[in-house]
């Protein structure tokens, strides 16, 4: 077993695919073999190649009445559009609640109204809170909106719903029982039965488009349209597109159609938010999906981390330049301190976790001086430097904030499910993968023996070795410009739908240097006398970055993501190296 693993760690798991499908697809498609294949591998039927590679919003999007309580809320909305009713907003502070606070805010300035809007900050707590709707009531609101949140907040929203009129929009996991209020329109609701299982894994924000989509049509049937202009739905898909990136749900069926349409409008640049925000990043090219999950959501994503976390969707809602740009210099500045905070934290979690015997198959580390906003953001680099669940812990003076990140085989929503259950924490939930947590200081013990036992219980004690699934084998001179183009044709790449990892045999490492912050530049070489340019970022300090830096003539089969980009007017391809692999 040990001589299969590789220098990152990982078994690969090297394709096989059936070679009649594959031209079958390729032909039906028009795209070529190489594609085909990797469609092929990703269970992706010739009936659905089609629609998969050109996803359109109308073909994909269900009726939106197929949804619980749609009817019921987009008639409420509607009413009070044409009542010209004073509406209020409650939203959540990452990205996704950013963006879904956004269209909704976006769509009422349309229709003549000004919502009010609240976005709680981290340490108000997450979702409903009497004190927005005490800030409603001062603002003589009739209608509110929890876009985001609300699905469990049972005793808030039970208590607001005697003064108001309450709608909730959401796509967290629901309870069998559900607030007492005038409609809520959420996908994971126990009595859904619509045909749409893809509807299930939407963003808010996905949600939140439906629901306008609803409500404008009945505003157009109603003839609210005659005397002004009808908003125009389609330009806020660069939001919706945001959001759902940065939600990191499967870029599959209308999700997928979602973010193909929205970055064709985010590279309009219309949003004057995202176009001064996208300035400061010196982002001149189309944007991608990438540039949403790793370069702009992160700085929205920022705010509610380590400063204001209402200055999200004021950014995305601005129509002034210059407020745009001091707030898009200061996201910036955000994103930098939080660096800087999550460093902090994760170094001292290191510390502690190489400090100490670890008597669990899990990471479970916890600090008093630890920003609660940057917890999950560790949890998750611990998950990858350690390959086992992360439980990150901030010590606030009047209870214990925990964020986890899981491996394959952990039910993370389960295992706080049923810790919440016994009373071993306070509070909590999430999903598979990500879990948020609530305990008293004296619960840690407790809790950690019982997260240790029941990860145990499922996984033993023989150590998880992660696997790196390839999909496609090539030849080193196979990897041109042609051939990169080619994979673009497989974007949005996120979740249910990743950057293909492709896979060279027998190279060896020519010219190679450490550039930046610890990344490996190279040069792949092929027996055929092939030259492939390549990276390997943060890797100066591994087994594969030695390996290149070493540079002694090994042969080794390489793993990676070959992209393809533009440099002062010049195009080039280079590999993005993820992994490397001695030839035995």
């Amino acid at each position: 077993m040990q001589d299969d693993i590789s220098l990152g760690g990982n078994i690969w798991n090297e394709p096989e695919t059936d070679d009649k499908l594959c031209h079958h697809i390729s032909e039906v498609c028009g795209v070529p073999l190489s594609i085909a294949r990797i469609l092929c591998l990703r269970g992706i039927a010739a009936e659905e190649a089609d629609s998969f590679l050109h996803p359109k919003i109308q073909k994909l999007m269900p009726e939106p009445t197929v949804l619980k309580d749609m009817q019921k809320a987009s008639e409420r909305i509607a009413a009070a559009v044409e009542k010209h009713e004073q509406i209020a907003i409650i939203g959540d502070y990452d990205v996704d609640g950013a963006t879904s606070t956004s269209i909704l805010t976006r769509f009422f300035r349309q229709v003549g109204i000004e919502p009010l809007i609240h976005i709680p900050s981290r340490e108000e707590g997450y979702g409903p809170s009497d004190v927005a709707f005490k800030e409603f009531a001062d603002g003589k609101a009739s209608l509110v909106i929890t876009i985001d949140c609300g699905t469990t907040a049972f005793e808030v929203l039970n208590r607001a719903a005697e003064k108001f009129d309450i709608i909730v929009i959401d796509h967290h996991e629901a309870e069998p029982i559900l607030p007492k209020v005038y409609a809520v329109v959420n996908p994971k609701r126990l009595d859904e039965d619509n045909p749409y299982t893809y509807l299930q894994y939407m963003s808010a924000v996905g949600v939140g488009f439906m629901v306008l989509v609803a409500v404008n049509r009945l505003l157009r049937q109603r003839g609210f349209y005659q005397n002004r202009p009808e908003p125009d739905l389609l330009q806020l898909l660069d939001l919706v597109a945001l959001g759902t990136v940065c939600d990191v749900v499967p870029l599959l069926g209308l999700n997928r159609a979602y973010v193909r349409q929205g970055l064709k409008v985010m590279h309009k640049l219309q949003n004057v938010g995202l176009r001064q925000l996208m300035k400061v990043l010196n982002l001149q090219e189309a944007p991608t999906a990438y540039h949403l999950g790793f370069a702009i959501g992160p700085r929205i994503n920022a705010c509610g981390r380590v400063g204001d976390a209402r200055l999200g969707s004021r950014l995305l809602c601005s129509e002034s330049e210059e407020e745009a740009q001091m707030l898009a210099e200061q996201f910036n500045q955000f994103n930098f301190e939080r660096k800087e905070i999550e460093n902090f934290v994760l170094l001292d979690a290191i510390e502690q976790i190489e400090g100490t015997p670890q008597e669990y198959p899990m990471v479970f580390v916890y600090g008093h001086d630890w920003h609660q906003g940057v917890i999950g953001i560790v949890a998750g680099k611990l998950r990858e430097r350690y390959n086992v669940p992360a439980f990150v812990m901030s010590v606030e003076p009047d209870e214990v904030k925990g964020s986890a990140r899981s491996t394959e085989g952990i039910d993370l929503g389960a295992l706080i499910l049923s810790a919440k259950e016994k009373g071993v924490i306070s509070g909590g939930g999430g999903h598979i993968m990500a879990a948020g947590f609530s305990l008293s200081e004296e619960q840690i013990p407790e809790f950690r023996k019982f997260a240790g036992e029941y990860i145990l219980s499922r996984l033993g004690n023989e150590k998880i070795v992660p696997v790196l699934n390839i999909d496609a084998v090539v030849s080193p001179s196979a990897i041109n410009e042609q051939f990169a183009e080619d994979l673009q044709l497989l974007e949005p790449y996120g979740t249910g739908n990743p950057e293909p990892q492709i896979m060279l045999r027998n190279v060896r490492f020519g010219w190679a240097q450490i550039v930046g912050s610890g990344h490996v530049k190279c040069t792949l070489l092929s027996a055929a006398g092939d030259k492939i340019p390549a990276i390997a970022f943060r890797a100066a300090d591994n087994d594969i970055g030695q390996a290149i830096l070493q540079n002694n003539g090994e042969m080794f089969d390489v793993a990676g993501y070959v992209r393809c980009d533009s440099w002062q007017g010049r195009k080039r391809v280079q590999m993005l190296i993820n992994d490397i692999k001695r030839k035995s």
